[in-house]
């Protein structure tokens, strides 16, 4: 099949009335004939799952579990960023001039991707990961710092695929997407989770509306299906860890970089967190 062709049944499949037909036959009682077909067919591990299979109620329910107690430790420095989900690093590196280079051969700007926020100024020479999440993983988001609320936005948005197709093929597709991006303010500084919807998502939601303050890896946040997180952070505050790099897999919990206070010097050779 060309490129051609699966680009516009992309567009045909990303309409909204798709997903939420999708996202009402997975709340129904009906899809949870559909989980032990799903799990095997994605290798998904039960047994970090917080309940047995056979107690999910629907297909959506089992999607967005909840994993047993200690399944993901948080790394415990406390300068260390931590990563907010199970994912690969489909890109990393730092922000050049309010623009995000090379995401899949494609470059994104932080005005289209943060919406044209007045914060935008905070993270237009810091650092960026692009973290996708397969439907084999983990989806429930989680704080990447101990700190507070400063601002949230719901951003509408189409629901193209965030898959390798479609991160390649679509025009910047992040920045297209429905989106809900939370801003959090930590001792030193301040990081955006920006949570990206995809196709057959039918919402993004917060696990407490009212939270306005996390500790490391509490849980923020949920997709309803796969999706991507793209996670940006201040300038001058951050180094990543030296072998991390576009390919890796990490899992939420463990560390992707340190934090250094704006009156330091940034080391050389990268972070070394033990």
């Amino acid at each position: 099949m060309t490129a051609k062709w699966m680009k516009w049944m992309t567009e045909l499949t990303s309409r909204k009335w798709i997903s939420r037909l999708m996202g009402r036959f997975s709340h129904s009682e009906a899809s949870r004939l559909l989980i032990p077909a799903f799990a095997k067919s994605y290798g998904i591990p039960l047994h970090e799952a917080e309940k047995d299979i056979k107690e999910y109620r629907t297909l959506n329910e089992f999607f967005t579990r909840k994993l047993k107690p200690d399944m993901r430790p948080i790394h415990a420095l406390p300068e260390g960023l931590i990563s907010p989900v199970d994912a690969l690093i489909t890109a990393m590196g730092e922000i050049q001039s309010g623009t995000i280079l090379n995401v899949k051969g494609q470059d994104y700007s932080l005005e289209e991707l943060l919406n044209h926020s007045p914060r935008i100024e905070t993270y237009n020479q810091g650092y960026f990961f692009v973290l996708y999440l397969s439907p084999t993983d983990y989806h429930r988001i989680h704080a990447p710092v101990t700190g507070r609320k400063l601002e949230s936005e719901h951003i509408k948005g189409k629901v193209y695929p965030v898959n390798d197709f479609g991160m390649r093929h679509m025009r910047t597709v992040l920045s297209r997407n429905e989106r809900l991006i939370t801003y959090i303010s930590h001792d030193l500084g301040e990081v955006a989770v920006v949570k990206v919807g995809a196709m057959n998502v039918s919402s993004i939601k917060y696990t407490d509306a009212k939270a306005n303050q996390w500790n490391r890896g509490d849980d923020l946040a949920y997709f309803e299906f796969g999706s991507t997180v793209v996670l940006l952070i201040e300038n001058g505050t951050f180094e990543p860890l030296p072998e991390l790099a576009e390919g890796c897999k990490v899992k939420m919990g463990e560390p992707l970089g340190r934090f250094y206070s704006a009156n330091k010097t940034k080391r050389g050779n990268g972070p070394h967190l033990g």
